[in-house]
């Protein structure tokens, strides 16, 4: 059946950024596809919350809580997985966000901490993962990309900037690890998260977005796991190199932050 190929049985899978929303719908999609996974963030109760709900599912979770701006700390996690599973095959890099901050405010500090918070942890993993994963065969890497990547808005300099550059991570390392990994990645619109808490609580802000979007809703976390789950499993297995935007349908920034004319 053409859904057994959306199956991950006996497979392992690392999720960053796995405490709550995208990365913590993404590790319970995971797992009712049939993978142990491990599930990394700060908040050691939210991890725990999360590893029950894999254990209702049937499968094994390995919570591990760290300071996951630490490259160090992030590569760590793919020998976890092998020491506590004996394998590695897929690697969700969910981990990244930066605060809005208009271009004047913006130090030059705060823009290579926004680069090192969502592109080189990434890339710390991912190449910490490879040589795990040729062990097993292969495997598929999904890095958490936005559509503050590709379109321009006040005030995201920063985090456009980096999530821009990791889209273009997951192309060039598609290419570095063809055939035997595969590498993709999900552009994210507005998605009904904690990050969106003041917009969520606001009926004035959410309608405006809701508008201002296509679809005429905000996603939901469980729509991007979803997304995630086809591009990590069989059902993907002839597409690597590329970023699915799962944003409603947004040609442009649905939110104004207000910033204005200098």
């Amino acid at each position: 059946m053409i859904l057994d190929r959306f199956l991950l049985t006996d497979h392992v899978a690392v999720v960053t950024g796995a405490g709550r929303g995208i990365g913590a719908a993404t590790a319970v999609a995971l797992a009712e596809a049939g993978a142990d996974v491990v599930i990394s963030a700060r908040t050691k109760a939210d991890l725990d919350e999360v590893a029950e709900v894999v254990t209702q599912a049937g499968r094994r979770a390995l919570p591990v809580a760290a300071d996951l701006s630490d490259v160090d700390a992030v590569a760590a996690l793919a020998e976890a997985a092998h020491r506590e599973f004996g394998r590695l095959d897929v690697v969700v890099n969910n981990l990244g966000g930066t605060y809005p901050r208009p271009l004047l405010d913006t130090e030059t500090a705060f823009l290579e901490e926004a680069f090192r918070f969502n592109v080189s942890t990434a890339h710390a993993l991912t190449k910490a993962a490879v040589p795990i994963m040729l062990e097993g065969g292969g495997g598929a890497v999904v890095n958490v990309s936005s559509i503050m990547g590709r379109v321009s808005g006040r005030g995201f300099l920063a985090y456009g900037t980096a999530k821009a550059a990791l889209a273009h991570l997951t192309e060039l390392s598609a290419y570095d690890l063809a055939p035997r990994i595969r590498v993709n990645a999900v552009a994210v619109g507005s998605v009904a998260t904690s990050a969106l808490d003041i917009v969520l609580t606001n009926d004035e802000l959410r309608t405006k977005m809701e508008q201002a979007t296509p679809l005429r809703r905000i996603g939901t976390a469980e729509e991007v796991a979803a997304t995630t789950l086809f591009l990590a499993s069989p059902a993907g297995g002839y597409l690597t190199g590329k970023v699915l935007e799962v944003d409603g349908g947004l040609q442009a920034p649905n939110l104004d932050l207000g910033l204005a004319d200098l």
